[in-house]
């Protein structure tokens, strides 16, 4: 008998290629910068500005592009600015936040365009001129942070030969790394007492013996720590334990109350799953009420701990009033608004509007939309849950009539095929799609092109700091 032996196939790993002296032309998609190389394939690179001129050396290889590092600067960028952050180069969190807000704004814009132009080929009017923030820095009302029994090293301190202290940590996860916590001192996107908060209790859990938790080991006692910061100066603070421990619980809240009295919502929960998803947990509240209460213009929003609503709350005004305004209402018109989420922007357009219908996934957010829209006096919106693309059929339309407008708000992944086709069925005289993911927009507006034009798109920065960016799309019915 013959055996033939034959080598086992494995993907071959290529050699690094070293570029010199290459120029970083542009910033792209998830806040990468680009460059060329020689050979004309594409260069992502995570620590550059456009302007750079740099020596790369590529790690992976793809047929149309590479990823790589800067490991030598030859020219820094006119576009460049110091950060403000001593995490910067290792957290992540704010990629852009060497780049002049100017050019962040401009790069987000043009990301946008180009997403509508080259995914969806679409025809585009005018573009009208992105719109910034007005605080770049403190514009979060939700940070949520981790504890870890060991905090994550930097490659430098790897390296040293000084003895290094993995001491435990209470900060954010390095990016790809679900185990390792980047322990953070100060994090300027929450505006303080947020700060202050997280360094008393990490500090308190420190001289106090508290278990911070270990992911690996699936073991210890703090797990989590959410705080929320409203634009009324409301303050939330939710911590998620692994195990429970009253007596280790009530001394530590107990200290929290009597540093910062100014808390409203004091709450934890006991969650000793293998995740840290707390939307199928018991909350308890310990102090205060369970909710905070954000504000937009007449309308009050009430936000427990399980609450989605939009993280920067001065901007979201600001993509609201766009989203009114490009809606157009006159009074009369129903309004069906897909993806409602906790149907602020319902509420929001509802005294223009004869009846605004939502439909939204999560109960969880239709009984906070309910709630707040019976606080709020609205008497003409009605919510509906259920998955979109299951609910939002012939029989849903003939039970509420046909809309004079859509307004949708989908998740990043976009809208359901179904969705969109139910959409060009019913075929509204006007839709406004509000997208956080602008090449996902392109490419369901690419679907929609032969029924409805284009008349404005407006991008929205909602996150300084960050590549994302929010478009707003209003599309008007052809004749």
């Amino acid at each position: 008998m013959l055996f033939l032996f034959l080598p086992i196939m494995g993907r071959r790993r290529r050699t690094p290629k070293i570029f010199e002296n290459i120029e970083v032309i542009d910033a792209g998609a998830r806040g990468k910068a680009i460059a060329k190389a020689p050979d004309g394939k594409v260069i992502f690179l995570n620590d550059a500005v456009p302007g750079d001129i740099v020596t790369v050396k590529t790690g992976k290889q793809r047929k149309g592009y590479y990823e790589a590092k800067v490991i030598e600067y030859h020219k820094l960028s006119a576009k460049r600015v110091e950060p403000i952050c001593k995490h910067f180069e290792n957290c992540g969190g704010c990629k852009w936040q060497n780049m002049g807000y100017e050019y962040q704004l401009a790069y987000k814009e043009n990301e946008v365009v180009q997403n509508l132009i080259r995914i969806g080929h679409l025809d585009l009017p005018d573009i009208t001129p992105i719109l910034g923030c007005k605080d770049i820095y403190y514009y979060r009302n939700k940070m949520e942070f981790s504890f870890a029994s060991k905090r994550w090293l930097t490659w430098e301190e790897i390296k040293s030969e000084d003895a290094i202290e993995a001491y435990p940590a209470c900060g954010f996860h390095i990016a790809g790394m679900w185990d390792k916590i980047l322990d953070i001192e100060t994090c300027h996107l929450q505006a303080e007492p947020s700060n202050a908060i997280r360094n008393f209790i990490k500090n308190y859990a420190i001289e106090n013996k508290l278990a911070f938790f270990d992911p690996r080991l699936q073991k210890g006692f703090l797990r989590t720590l959410m705080i929320r910061i409203t634009s009324t100066d409301e303050i939330m603070l939710l911590l998620q334990l692994f195990e429970e421990n009253k007596q280790e619980c009530e001394a530590l809240l107990n200290a929290v109350i009597k540093q910062f009295p100014e808390i409203q919502s004091l709450q934890y929960v006991i969650n000793e799953k293998a995740n840290d998803t707390i939307y199928d947990q018991e909350v308890v509240l310990y102090k205060g009420k369970d909710y905070i209460v954000e504000k937009m213009e007449d309308l009050h929003f009430k936000i427990n701990a399980k609450s989605f609503y939009q993280t920067n709350s001065a901007q979201a005004y600001e993509l609201y009033k766009i989203v009114r305004d490009f809606a157009d209402l006159k009074g009369d018109e129903l309004v069906y608004d897909l993806y409602t989420g906790t149907g602020t922007i319902a509420q929001f357009i509802a005294k223009n509007a004869k009846k605004v219908i939502g439909i939204e996934s999560l109960p969880e957010a239709i009984k906070d939309a309910e709630e707040n829209s019976k606080s709020n006096g609205i008497d003409n919106v009605a919510f509906v849950v259920g998955d979109m693309k299951l609910v939002f059929t012939d029989e849903f339309l003939s039970l509420h009539g046909q809309p004079d407008l859509i307004i949708t708000d989908p998740p990043r992944d976009g809208m359901h095929k179904k969705v969109v086709e139910q959409i060009l069925k019913i075929a509204p005289k006007r839709i406004v799609y509000v997208s956080c993911n602008s090449a996902t927009q392109a490419r369901d507006l690419a679907l929609m092109k032969d029924q409805y034009a284009i008349i404005k798109t407006q991008a929205v920065d909602m996150f300084p700091q960050t590549h994302h960016v929010e478009n707003v799309v209003l599309l008007k019915a052809r004749d």
